[in-house]
C-alpha cells in the first residue's frame, strides 16, 4: 500500500498484522479519491477508524488542509505515526489514540468542523450507523461536508430512517462498495 499520488506520492506505507484491523484496498483507495479528486484541497478531515491512517495521509498528499486521524489501538496509533513521519506530513495532522465516540465527543466541545470524513469500521463492528449519527448530532459537518464510508449492504439509509433524516446519499460505487453521503439538503449546518 502507497500513497497515490501528491506531495508524498510513492511513498510505501507500513501496515497493522493481523486480523483486527482490516486496509481499504488500493483499489476502493483509487475509487474514493477518483470521486473526491476536486473535494480536497483546503479541506480539513477527519479519518475516523484510521488504521494506518492512509486515507488521512492521502488526501494530506493531495492538498488537504489538516487531518485528524483517530483509532482506539495503540498499534494502529504507532502505526499512523510512522506513516506520518515517513510521509513527512506529521506537521499536518493530529493523531488521536481514543475510541471514536470520545473523539466525536471531544471535537464536538472544541467546535471543529470537518468538510471531508473517511468511516471504514472494522468489519461486522456495527459502527458505521452510529459514527454518522454522532457526526451529526454533534455538529461537526461543514455544510458542503463529504462522508465517505465502506460499507457491505446497499440499503444503509433505507434501513436506518433516522439517517435518512440526516443525510443524502450523494455517490455511490458498487466496486468495493463506497458510499458518499451529505447533509440532507433542508436540514444545511448542523447545530
Amino acid at each position: 500500500m502507497n500513497i497515490i499520488t501528491g506531495e508524498a506520492r510513492g511513498i510505501k506505507l507500513k501496515t497493522l498484522e493481523g486480523e483486527a484491523t482490516r486496509p481499504t484496498l488500493q483499489r476502493a483507495k483509487e475509487v474514493i479519491f477518483s470521486a473526491i479528486q476536486f473535494d480536497i484541497e483546503g479541506r480539513r478531515v477527519l479519518d475516523l477508524f484510521a488504521g494506518s491512517g492512509q486515507l488521512g495521509l492521502e488526501a494530506l498528499s493531495r492538498g488537504a488542509e489538516h487531518a485528524v486521524l483517530v483509532d482506539k489501538s495503540p498499534e494502529a496509533f504507532d502505526t499512523i505515526k510512522e506513516n506520518a513521519q515517513k510521509t513527512r506530513l506529521y506537521k499536518k495532522c493530529r493523531i488521536e489514540n481514543m475510541d471514536y465516540a470520545a473523539y466525536l465527543l471531544s471535537a464536538k466541545r472544541s467546535g471543529v468542523k470537518f468538510d471531508l470524513v473517511f468511516l471504514d469500521p472494522p468489519y461486522d463492528s456495527g459502527l458505521l450507523v452510529p459514527s454518522l449519527k454522532a457526526l451529526y448530532v454533534n455538529g461537526l459537518l461543514s455544510e458542503s461536508a463529504i462522508v465517505a464510508a465502506e460499507w457491505e449492504h446497499d440499503t444503509l439509509l433505507e434501513d436506518n430512517p433516522h439517517l435518512k433524516e440526516m443525510y443524502d446519499l450523494s455517490k455511490l460505487y458498487k466496486s468495493g462498495r463506497i458510499y458518499f453521503y451529505k447533509l440532507t439538503p433542508e436540514k444545511g449546518e448542523t447545530v
